[in-house]
């Protein structure tokens, strides 16, 4: 999973999908607006075939407690 949300931030934003690392923030170290971060949020629950619940979105900082999150849905 982990390598799979990193290919699609980087269709987000012009990062290189191995500087992003799991303590990556999503805001001050990637870059993501929150636009971005919706769409992107939209294409994971596809993906993935999860629900994502939006009251927990504004928990996740890190790409690594969004896996856990994700992970936790699956």
């Amino acid at each position: 999973m982990f390598e799979k949300i990193k290919e699609m931030i980087s269709n987000y934003v012009e990062v290189n999908p191995d500087e992003i690392s799991t303590n990556s923030r999503f805001i001050e170290d990637i870059g993501l607006n929150s636009y971005d971060f919706m769409c992107m949020l939209g294409e994971i629950e596809e993906e993935f075939n999860i629900s994502v619940d939006e009251s927990e979105i504004i928990n996740l900082h890190t790409v690594g407690e969004a896996i856990s999150y994700f992970e936790s849905l699956q």
